[in-house]
């Protein structure tokens, strides 16, 4: 799965650049969502009559019979209802049933299993009412979605629990799935007894593909879509044997980079590096003329594996690369997803966004733990604002929709600027939010200019909110400058989600706890809205991966890679206990985002969890591990925004 709210811009951007060359080469270009149509051929009547079905048979059959998990067991005793609702409520979710949230919030309509725990009356405050407390009195459309959600959710644990453990809805995670140094893995997963899911993608396949297409090109963004990329293929191959397969995204471009196992050429014809438009544009024209030379492209040679890369033939510039198009997709399909009542996370789940670059690469790339040596950071290349209206018009005009975001690595202010000025120069009424470097250029004067022409929500990284690690990282930023512009964002009225990042080499206790208690500071202080910490992951590609000595870690790589290769273990001389840091770190951050716990001491957060054995008065004893005070001035950020 990518996203279930909006189309994944890869295809929409690879169609309208092909478009361009149709005539040319004799092409029809057509684009599927793959990863929309197995949610919803999953989150059906007739799937969910299949995995009721399989569940019980197994349940028959067991010897001695154990207890499944809570979410299977409660699926099980309303599967009918579950059965019932799920294509409704499904409907209500793509906003084709508004007038259905009316008995959603009744409580009565939804099967309600074990994720909808936490709106049940706590014991010690009985009159307190979650959703009252977050939606109102009225909110009934957004409370509806809320409750179709963890009903959503629910159904997603037993697919996951009881049919696939590979299966899961599209969110964050810790860590992305682990580089595989071998092939054997997946090969093995793949010609395991394919699951319920598996058969279910198969047939969404074929329906997909339609009859005996000439080259089928698949997109892999994320670890997440790999598997279901190469089942894809394999199915492609044996409905569409003449087909030319094609593999390329965002996790192939970082994680193949040192491909040498053939058996991957036994689903893919060719598998493509770095921004696709070249490299598909030449094989097309291969495909009718074996002369025309690959760019920055695998194949099979023999047995062996060869990348074929013509340096004659460079990337195309942005200007050049065409309009991006959703034709083909079915816009009104798209699943708007309202898992967490903190209104920027409603950004990546809800509602459906155009997407747009304002410029290619990043203009800083020097971060040490960012991918910086790769094409798809390091090559900046803006395409001009009047290309950037261009597109955003043809957009409109395409979708009847004017909410954009922009997907830049970091979009420069130089950019933002003058796309601000432009849409308020033509009265052009859009919606857009983007990802940033909280950099000085951000004004409060050049944050209300962005607010008045539609700007309402930023992201960027304040990492490890410590101004030795953020040196040591080359962020080129400090805490007090993040506090100062994310202070000029929020006074704006626009929103502020900021990625930050624990386990960073040389981070000690002190130093995590040190940073924790800044980020408090700075969601008490209206700053931020909204915050994830992210597992540091050093990575084969960024500056540490390529120098650990100058960051006081060593590598520990696996001795043979012939597949994936991009996150690497590494040894840490300091030892910190990172796991165990980051459970209090994620409860800090979800309060934060609830407004509440922004006067308890960061300590409060790392108690572990109830003991086994019980105090006199029945109550589980907790185990508080040592963590050092904080270290920060408690009024430091005050001080900082003067």
């Amino acid at each position: 799965m990518t996203q279930l709210n909006t189309p994944y811009p890869a295809t929409a951007y690879l169609t309208g650049f092909l478009r361009q060359h149709a005539e040319g080469l004799g092409l029809e270009v057509a684009q599927a969502d793959a990863s929309l149509g197995l949610f919803l051929e999953l989150f059906s009547a007739p799937a969910l009559t299949r995995m009721r079905d399989v569940l019980n048979g197994r349940r028959r059959s067991q010897r001695p019979r154990i207890a499944p998990p809570p979410a299977i067991e409660h699926f099980l005793q309303h599967a009918g209802q579950y059965i019932d609702t799920v294509e409704p409520t499904v409907r209500m979710l793509q906003r084709r049933d508004p007038s259905l949230a009316f008995r959603v919030v009744g409580r009565a309509f939804l099967p309600e299993g074990p994720r909808f725990a936490h709106l049940y009356a706590d014991p010690a405050s009985p009159e307190e009412d979650p959703l009252l407390s977050a939606f109102g009195a009225l909110g009934t459309t957004e409370q509806a979605r809320y409750l179709a959600s963890l009903y959503v959710d629910d159904l997603a644990d037993v697919w996951r629990l009881g049919i696939d453990p590979r299966f899961e809805l599209a969110r964050y995670g810790e860590r992305l799935a682990a580089s595989a140094p071998s092939f054997t893995p997946l090969q093995e997963a793949l010609d395991a007894e394919p699951t319920l899911v598996d058969s279910i993608l198969d047939a969404l396949t074929q329906k997909v593909i339609g009859d005996s297409p000439d080259v089928v090109a698949l997109t892999a963004p994320f670890p997440g879509n790999v598997y279901g990329a190469f089942r894809m293929a394999r199915t492609i191959r044996a409905h569409a044997p003449k087909a030319t397969l094609i593999l390329g995204g965002g996790w192939v471009n970082t994680e193949l980079r040192s491909l040498s196992d053939a058996r991957v050429f036994d689903y893919f014809d060719y598998v493509t590096l770095d921004d696709g438009e070249r490299p598909l544009l030449s094989i097309l024209r291969r495909l009718r003329d074996r002369s025309t030379p690959l760019v920055r492209t695998y194949v099979r040679e023999g047995s062996a594996v060869a990348l074929r890369n013509d340096p004659s033939q460079p990337d195309f510039p942005q200007r050049e690369t065409g309009v991006p198009t959703y034709d083909g997709l079915p816009l009104d399909r798209y699943v708007s997803l309202l898992e967490m009542l903190n209104p920027m996370h409603r950004f990546w789940s809800d509602g459906r966004w155009n997407k747009i670059t304002l410029a290619h690469g990043c203009y800083w790339k020097k971060c040490s733990f960012c991918d910086v040596s790769l094409d798809y950071i390091g090559r900046y290349d803006r395409p001009g604002e009047d290309r950037v209206m261009q597109r955003i018009r043809a957009l409109i005009a395409e979708t009847g929709e004017t909410g954009f975001h922009l997907v830049d690595e970091a979009a420069p202010p130089a950019g933002m600027r003058a796309l601000a000025r432009q849409l308020l120069d033509e009265k052009l009424a859009i919606t857009w939010w983007g990802n940033i470097r909280f950099e000085k250029t951000f004004t409060p004067e050049l944050c209300r200019l962005l607010a008045s022409a539609g700007c309402v929500a930023v992201s960027g990284g304040l990492e490890v909110a410590s101004d030795r690690l953020l040196k040591l990282m080359h962020k080129g930023v400090t805490v007090q400058q993040v506090a100062r512009v994310t202070r000029a964002f929020s006074d704006a009225g626009i929103m502020v989600h900021a990625y930050l990042m624990y386990g960073f080499p040389t981070e000690t206790v002190q130093d995590t706890i040190d940073a924790l208690e800044r980020v408090r500071q700075l969601f008490a202080a209206g700053c931020i809205q909204s915050a994830y910490w992210h597992r540091f992951a050093a990575t084969a590609h960024s500056p540490i991966g390529l120098e650990p000595r100058k960051f006081g870690i060593t590598l520990r790589p696996p001795a043979d890679i012939t597949f994936a290769h991009n996150d690497v273990e590494f040894a840490d001389p300091t030892g910190t206990d990172h796991d165990f840091l980051g459970r209090g770190l994620r409860k800090a951050l979800y309060n934060y985002m609830h407004g509440v716990g922004l006067d308890t001491d960061v300590r409060e957060w790392f108690e572990e969890s109830p003991a086994p054995r019980r105090r006199a008065r029945g109550r589980p004893a907790r185990q508080r591990r040592a963590v050092p005070a904080t270290a920060v001035p408690p009024h430091l950020i005050e001080d900082f925004l003067g």
